[in-house]
């Protein structure tokens, strides 16, 4: 009996060891998994993940993929990737804001679009976006703050994404082909503006324009060639004038003929 209390005191004790070693690993796994300044936490029933000012430069990996919200904000994050969200189905809100994203991928927001809801992308970089960027997107972006371009593109990407309301006019002209644009609410101009009929006329012109210098290219060389021939012509009459003539020749004949 002693053997079998030691025995079974012993066993207890090794499983309890045991588990603690567990549930050890599993803690120091899961609290080195997140980037540094990264935490998980549930907000008003919304399961969320926070990496605000984590001095991050790229997405993170390894994101609960049940996550609703993810706060990615005042970060040195430049650039999105296709399918930089794909493994967060769940995701409903997504806060990119204050960052320094200057390029997004067509298939950076793939798998997103059945559930996201909420997008924040201003004050970044932004200068122009391709429209299908958010062509599957159901979310209500916020565009505010960045330095766009105002041209066609920008209008087709208005056009195919809703905006957050009361952002609008936080899309301003950094850049246009027309300077009484800059500055200006890129809305209040599409009102009146079509930009891309803009730059199929300036295209329309640029042709036109290159139709004609071809076409005095080539008149100015007929009428180069036209010139040289005739010079080179007039030189060969002269010279042909400057020979003997037949006639000449037979006259001279015919008076040498008559006095023998």
């Amino acid at each position: 009996m002693p053997f079998l209390d030691w025995l079974l005191y012993h066993s207890v004790a090794m499983w309890l060891l045991l588990q603690s070693f567990v549930l050890i690993a599993f803690c120091f796994h899961s609290a080195t998994t997140f980037p540094k300044g990264c935490y998980p936490s549930t907000e008003d029933g919304f399961k969320t993940f926070r990496c605000s000012k984590a001095q991050l430069t790229v997405i993170p990996r390894d994101i609960p993929n049940d996550t609703n919200k993810l706060y990615l904000d005042y970060n040195h994050i430049s650039f999105l990737p296709n399918d930089a969200f794909q493994n967060l189905p769940l995701l409903v809100e997504l806060d990119l804001s204050h960052n320094a994203i200057s390029r997004v991928e067509v298939g950076a927001f793939r798998g997103l679009s059945e559930s996201l809801h909420a997008l924040d992308l201003s004050s970044n970089k932004l200068v122009s976006v391709n429209k299908d960027v958010f062509s599957a997107l159901k979310a209500k972006a916020n565009l505010s703050s960045n330095p766009w371009l105002c041209d066609c593109t920008l209008q087709q990407l208005v056009e195919r994404v809703e905006l957050v309301a009361g952002t609008s006019d936080g899309i301003i002209c950094d850049a246009s082909a027309r300077k009484e644009h800059i500055g200006k609410p890129f809305l209040q101009l599409v009102g009146d503006i079509d930009f891309c009929n803009i730059y199929k006329k300036t295209t329309d012109i640029a042709m036109l324009v290159t139709m004609f210098g071809w076409f005095a290219m080539v008149i100015s060389y007929l009428i180069y060639y036209v010139r040289q021939n005739q010079e080179d012509a007039r030189r060969h009459l002269e010279y042909l004038k400057s020979l003997p003539s037949k006639q000449k020749k037979s006259e001279e004949s015919s008076t040498i003929s008559t006095v023998v």
